[in-house]
């Protein structure tokens, strides 16, 4: 029984290993348009000035402990190390980078600029549909606590998508302390701010109109909360809106930074890819600021994310300001593919074929042509193989074309997208 859960069979009955839910394979086509996406993505974080760095694959448990505010324990993948240390692979990129900021930038008081490419594992179930194992490009900046950051972080995350290929995306944004600056003005417990934040996420306003109808709330912060939702137009009426019923300074500096984020956004040109939305809320308890999603048709997943954690690296032993972005490339890969915005082809290279009596005139050739940028394949003929099949081959691999030695001053070019 136990087999039956990894093995599958082929058309003849052979036995094959497959993967574990919520992961996949990657290869051909797809694995060529996610490197062109990462590259793409790269490239515009470079021209920000972002630096890469890399962090471990796994972790010690602490780094995304539960007072760090990251990802919950039951949804990690756990191991033991020799030491019967708790080991996780990483579920979020942003603790460990804090972490190597804390230790090796300790005196940098000026702003530290990082990217990274790389993978995150969240133990979500493999019923529930969604990949355990996903990309992510990302950066983040430190030291600079201004809604000048905010708003580049938010512009980055746009151009990222831009040039990703992405056409139509709105990003929303909203603040953490606007929601809690109002469950501590209302003076909620931990259990009933939970069930609140819960309904809030899912966007059931009907439940929460239940919620606060049995909850002691003053009926204008009552009001707040059920107007959250329909706070997305005019953030001017919704900041005076706001400022009429709550009497939270938490709550006014939030709307105000959005204000300035909003403002900020069109000295960028990109004041129509924002709206606010103060119902916004995050899963990581860490954002103490800004945050924003970017969401496109074709997927309901967001296709980036990001935020500002003012509190996180001084868990780590630095006090810093800190805000990040991260572009879900598979989530954005899988949008791209539905507007059918994806390469379905990608050619590229020649195949250097050649008979085992060629072979020192082909690994010259070879040379030289990759000395001039060429993306050459060396291929020895096979005397029990006829022509067509390697230019049968040819078009599977996705190659441009063949060059066949047949002799030392005949050299037959096939143009793969040629019929033959």
């Amino acid at each position: 029984m136990g087999q039956d859960i990894y093995m599958e069979w082929d058309s003849n009955g052979a036995e094959l290993l497959h993967t574990p839910g919520g992961v996949q394979d990657i290869y051909g086509v797809m694995c060529a348009n996610k490197l062109k996406i990462q590259s793409a993505v790269h490239e515009v974080l470079s021209s920000y000035g972002f630096r890469d760095i890399q962090t471990p694959a796994f972790e010690y448990f602490d780094i995304f402990s539960k007072e760090r505010g990251t990802v919950a324990s039951n949804e990690m993948f756990k191991f033991f190390d020799r030491g019967n240390n708790t080991l996780v692979l990483r579920p979020d990129m942003t603790p460990p980078i804090a972490r190597c900021v804390a230790k090796y930038y300790k005196d940098e008081h000026m702003q530290i600029r990082l990217s990274y490419i790389g993978n995150t594992f969240v133990n979500t179930g493999k019923y529930k549909g969604k990949l355990q194992e996903v990309t992510q490009a990302g950066a983040e900046l430190y030291n600079d606590g201004s809604s000048d950051a905010d708003a580049e972080m938010v512009a980055l995350t746009i151009e990222c998508l831009l040039k990703s290929g992405l056409k139509e995306f709105q990003i929303e944004a909203g603040h953490a302390g606007f929601f809690n600056g109002l469950v501590k003005e209302a003076g909620f417990s931990e259990k009933e701010t939970a069930k609140l934040r819960n309904l809030i996420e899912s966007k059931n306003f009907f439940g929460v109109e239940d919620l606060l109808d049995n909850l002691t709330v003053s009926k204008e912060l009552k009001e707040i909360f059920l107007k959250m939702p329909e706070m997305l137009n005019n953030l001017d009426e919704a900041v005076e809106f706001v400022k009429a019923r709550s009497k939270s300074e938490e709550v006014y500096k939030a709307v105000e930074r959005l204000k300035k984020l909003e403002n900020i956004i069109g000295s960028y040109g990109f004041g129509n890819y924002i709206t606010i939305d103060l119902s916004m809320l995050s899963n990581y308890s860490y954002y103490t600021g800004v945050i924003f999603r970017a969401y496109t048709y074709g997927n309901g997943e967001a296709v980036a994310t990001g935020g500002r954690y003012d509190g996180l690296v001084s868990q780590f032993g630095k006090d810093a300001p800190a805000i990040g972005l991260a572009i879900v490339i598979d989530q954005l890969i899988i949008a791209l593919s539905r507007q059918k915005l994806l390469d379905t082809e990608i050619m590229q290279g020649t195949i250097l074929l050649y008979p085992q009596s060629l072979r020192d005139m082909a690994v010259k050739e070879a040379e030289r042509m990759r000395s001039q940028g060429s993306i050459i394949q060396l291929v020895r003929k096979s005397s029990q193989k006829q022509a067509e099949e390697y230019k049968e081959y040819a078009k599977r691999m996705g190659a441009e074309r063949v060059l066949y030695l047949k002799s030392e001053d005949n050299v037959e070019e096939w143009n793969v997208g040629q019929h033959f």
